[in-house]
């Protein structure tokens, strides 16, 4: 796979990590949903954080029961303290009674604060709240203490679940793969899970099924479209023995294929793969608070230690308790995590938001390159064109329209070619009654038969060469797919067959320049084409003629002019451009292997329109992003000002870390449910 972001996840633990574990680890951790290539048993990384992916497996209210008990005993425990003040509520009884209150969401976060300062980890999130809460106890105020570790698991369990939501939406995007696949078993076709089928096992599929497996044709023919794979319009007819690939449409009769790799390594396994470490990539909004972080804990610390001991040496009045009180406050609200959760939650609620609408982001940092993004390169076929066949234009001379288009449509059904099924399709019912005998295909030309007793020759112009039959010289010049027609020894007309524009792609350009980013075509295909598809568009700049190695040259000067762009193709041809863009996206969920691996974005539904969904997603992303910084950094700044001049107490300090951070958790959760 290449590679195109330099602080890819081998990179980013040695460099700017974050002081806690980061989401992607307690998505891991908690979620329910490990990544593919990690080990069952539980392992630490490198900051000493224990991934115990066999909790993942608890049932849902085991999550939540350590938040419930705690917070029970603590609403229990204050209405005793505060309002019915029962005698026996007193001395030892109180402090066991908080305790127990403590220990369910308090023990698991000092326990992670052991193994983070076992590996030199020091300033984590852990340490911070345990020593805050410690320390409160050591001065009395247990149902303070007790108060910011239940709200801290709360915080945590919001987490959970809308990091769980935006997960499930992403892994719904992927599950496009074929349920079930017919397997020949026994001499009888046998339905199962293509994951069941093994290397030289023979499947079927009929027309217009997907092809689940690469495999060998074993029937005769069989044509398939591979626009997908190969950038070009035309379907691909397969022989006996030829390749076929995951990915292709079967288009014609039921097709034997031979399988030549297992499930596990098809291109629809690799995107899931992918999925997997979308968030591992991290915006560059991540890796600077990741820094942030870094530095500003042990900062605020050893301010923490200054708020408590140095007020001795100025103030004469000096009490221990009431200095170490406002540390403890400081430390409770100088805990980071309201930054280091809600962030990159942020941003995975944009993947989320995404993957609802059939696009797929392999990492957060895309999401931010979305925003600066000034224009858009397309490919053509596949990307703003179907890479279908349709009939676009009937000329006739000497004879009705109607009836030249019966008369090739009759003929034409004899062949099983896609442009044969092209014009056969757009006459409908008219070939019904049609009589047709002695129809034999002229390899290279064409067709020739008897319809309704006239003599019919369908095929290109060298067939009529071939028969010495004269015709206009000026259809020479025309560029799309043509068959000509001859009755009964005189030429007839013509009919055009070419690529059809999609339905959203008009919107598509128009909604760009809305957003005032300039469009760009980019096509292998002949000059004339590709004007007139981008005459149809309204794109700015179109050319043809183009080899990969000049679509890699005009994306150059593009860049060269000091443009952010996005390239978006679909074959394994656009591979190179699509590495060389700042946002390379791939047009299909069954793109080539290639173009898939290389692309930063994948749009799995084949919509141009969601060209302009993902910019709009990555701008949406990025302002509630910001919010949050700023929620979080104001209301921080104040609270910490007030608790170090004793006003704030550590409910406040509560509200500042855990509130804010829930309020953050909350803000970011909004951009999942966001409708575009």
């Amino acid at each position: 796979m290449i590679n195109k972001d330099p602080n890819h996840v081998h990179t980013y633990d040695a460099q700017g990590r974050m002081t806690c574990c980061s989401l992607e680890e307690k998505i891991d951790a908690k979620s329910g949903t490990p990544h593919i290539h990690k080990q069952d048993h539980d392992h630490e990384d490198e900051d000493g954080h224990d991934h115990d992916h066999s909790n993942s497996e608890r049932p849902a209210w085991m999550q939540y029961a350590p938040a419930i008990v705690s917070f029970a005993l603590l609403l229990t425990g204050i209405l005793f303290e505060q309002v019915f003040k029962p005698a026996f509520f007193e001395g030892t009884i109180k402090l066991i009674w908080y305790l127990v209150a403590y220990i369910p969401v308090g023990l698991p976060v000092m326990i992670d604060a052991g193994k983070s300062i076992a590996k030199g980890a020091f300033f984590s999130e852990f340490f911070l709240m345990t020593i805050a809460t410690v320390g409160a106890f050591f001065i009395g105020e247990y149902s303070e203490g007790v108060a910011v570790m239940v709200f801290y698991s709360v915080g945590e369990l919001f987490q959970t679940l809308a990091v769980n939501r935006a997960k499930r939406s992403i892994k719904a995007l992927l599950d496009i793969r074929p349920d079930t696949v017919n397997v020949m078993r026994d001499g009888k076709l046998k339905t199962v899970s293509p994951s069941e089928v093994q290397i030289d096992e023979v499947i079927q599929v009929k027309s217009g099924e997907k092809v689940a497996l690469d495999g060998e044709l074993i029937s005769d023919s069989a044509s398939f479209n591979t626009a997908a794979l190969t950038g070009e319009s035309k379907p691909d007819n397969k022989g006996k023995g030829e390749a076929v690939l995951a990915g292709m449409i079967n288009l014609q009769s039921v097709s034997d294929i031979k399988v030549t790799a297992l499930y596990k390594d098809s291109k629809l396994s690799k995107i899931l793969e992918m999925v997997q470490d979308a968030t591992s990539r991290k915006s560059q909004t991540q890796l600077f608070i990741s820094k942030f972080a870094k530095v500003y804990t042990p900062i605020v610390v050893f301010l923490a230690v200054g708020i408590c001991l140095l007020p001795y040496l100025f103030i004469s009045d000096y009490q221990f308790k009431e200095w170490l009180y406002r540390s403890l406050v400081f430390l409770v609200i100088s805990c980071p995590c309201a930054l280091v959760i809600s962030i990159p939650l942020g941003y995975f609620g944009g993947i989320g938001l995404a993957s609802r609408n059939g696009i797929l982001f392999k990492g957060s940092n895309y999401l931010d390159v979305m925003t600066k993004i000034d224009t858009v390169v397309m490919d053509k076929t596949g990307t703003l064109t179907k890479g279908v066949f349709k009939v676009q234009e009937v000329v006739s001379e000497g004879i009705e329209k109607e009836e030249l288009v019966r008369l090739t449509a009759s003929i034409e059904s004899k062949s099983t070619h896609p442009i044969a099924s092209a014009i056969v399709e757009y006459a409908g019912d008219s070939v019904k009654n049609a009589k047709i005998e002695a129809v034999e295909e002229i390899s290279g030309h064409g067709l020739k038969g008897k319809i309704d007793g006239k003599e019919v020759l369908a095929g290109n112009l060298k067939l009529l060469k071939k028969f010495n039959i004269g015709f206009d010289s000026e259809i020479e010049k025309i560029v799309e797919t043509i068959v000509v027609v001859a009755v009964d020894g005189n030429y007839a007309g013509y009919i055009t067959i070419a690529d059809e524009i999609k339905e959203d792609a008009q919107q598509a350009i128009k909604d760009l320049h809305t957003l005032q980013i300039k469009t760009v075509m980019l096509s292998g295909d002949k000059q004339s084409i590709v004007d007139r598809v981008a005459k149809v568009l309204s794109v700015d700049d179109a050319f043809g003629d183009l080899l990969p190695e000049n679509k890699v040259e005009k994306v150059q000067a593009l860049k060269d002019q000091k443009r952010t762009l996005a390239f978006v193709g679909d074959g394994v041809n656009d591979a190179p451009v699509i590495a060389l863009a700042d946002a390379g996206i791939a047009m299909g969920g069954l793109g080539s292997d290639a173009t898939i691996e290389t692309a930063d974005i994948v749009i799995q539904n084949d919509e141009p329109s969601k060209i302009v969904t993902a910019i709009k997603i990555g701008r949406i992303t990025k302002k509630i992003v910001w919010q949050n910084i700023i929620l979080a950094m104001a209301v921080k700044a104040i609270v910490l000002a007030l608790g170090a001049g004793g006003i704030a107490t550590l409910w406040e300090a509560v509200f500042a870390d855990v509130g804010v951070a829930l309020l953050a958790i909350l803000n970011a959760v909004r951009i999942q449910r966001m409708k575009l």
